[in-house]
C-alpha cells in the first residue's frame, strides 16, 4: 500500500471510486491510470456497494466519493464511509460547488473536494497535495470567516466531525433503529460499552435523547446547510 508521503506515479496505487455515472467513471479511470499512475481501480455504483467492499477487507489507498448517490443523503455517506474506513483518505468528487457545501464536506473529514468535471491537471494537483498530507479545495473555493463558538454549536457537520470512528458507526446503527443489544452484537463489543459510547455521542451532539441524535445526523445534508446559511446572509 502506498503511503501518503509518496507522489502520484510512485509504486502501485489502489483507488476506489464510488459513483453511479458510467461515463464519468470511465473518464475518471483514464485520468487515474494515465495521469496518476494508479494500477488498481475498484468501482462501486452506490455507497452500500462501497461499504460492503470495505467491510469485506478491501483497503484502497484513497476513496473517491460522489455524494449525489441514490443511497446517500447529504453528508451521511461521507460520515458512514469515514467510519467504515478509518485512516483511508476520502476525496469528494461532486457537481455541487457551493463554498458552504465544500466547507461542510471538509469539516466532516474529507481529505479534499474536487469539482466533478475538473481537468486532469486538477486531479493531479489534488492527489499531490493529499499524498503530502494536505487538504485540497478548488481555486474557486472561498473559505468562510472563522465561526464563532455559537455557530459551531449549532452546525451539525461540525458536531458530527467530533465523533470518533467507533462513535460514528454506532450513531449510524442508531439511525437505522437498532437497539443497544443488536449494536453490541454487530460490533462485537459489550452492551455496556455501547451505552457508554451513546452517552458520549449525546454529549458531543448536544442531544438529550437518541431521537435528537438522529435528527442532528439527518440535518447534515446539503439542503439544510444552504438553507441555514442563507438565513444569515
Amino acid at each position: 500500500m502506498i503511503s501518503l508521503t509518496n507522489t502520484p506515479g510512485q509504486g502501485a496505487q489502489h483507488v476506489m471510486v464510488i459513483d453511479d455515472h458510467p461515463l464519468f467513471c470511465e473518464a475518471l479511470a483514464m485520468t487515474l491510470t494515465g495521469a496518476l499512475g494508479v494500477s488498481t481501480i475498484t468501482m462501486a455504483n452506490c455507497l452500500g456497494d462501497g461499504l460492503e467492499k470495505v467491510r469485506a477487507g478491501e483497503a484502497p489507498d484513497a476513496i473517491l466519493l460522489d455524494l449525489n448517490l441514490p443511497d446517500v443523503a447529504g453528508l451521511d455517506g461521507l460520515l458512514r464511509l469515514k467510519s467504515a474506513a478509518p485512516g483511508i483518505p476520502v476525496i469528494v468528487v461532486s457537481s455541487f460547488q457551493d463554498s458552504r457545501i465544500i466547507t461542510s464536506v471538509i469539516q466532516a473529514g474529507a481529505a479534499g473536494f474536487i469539482p466533478k468535471h475538473s481537468a486532469r491537471e486538477v486531479f493531479v494537483k489534488a492527489f499531490t497535495k493529499i499524498w503530502a498530507g494536505e487538504t485540497f479545495t478548488p481555486d474557486s473555493y472561498v473559505p468562510p470567516k472563522a465561526p464563532t463558538a455559537a455557530a459551531k454549536a449549532v452546525d451539525p457537520a461540525a458536531r458530527l466531525s467530533d465523533l470518533t470512528a467507533q462513535q460514528a458507526r454506532i450513531l449510524d446503527l442508531v439511525c437505522e433503529g437498532k437497539p443497544n443489544k443488536q449494536i453490541a452484537y454487530e460490533l462485537s463489543i459489550a452492551e455496556t460499552t455501547v451505552k457508554a459510547h451513546i452517552t458520549a455521542i449525546l454529549r458531543k451532539l448536544g442531544a438529550q435523547s437518541r431521537t435528537q441524535a438522529v435528527l442532528v445526523a439527518n440535518k447534515a445534508s446539503f439542503a439544510s446547510i444552504l438553507r441555514s446559511d442563507s438565513k444569515g446572509e
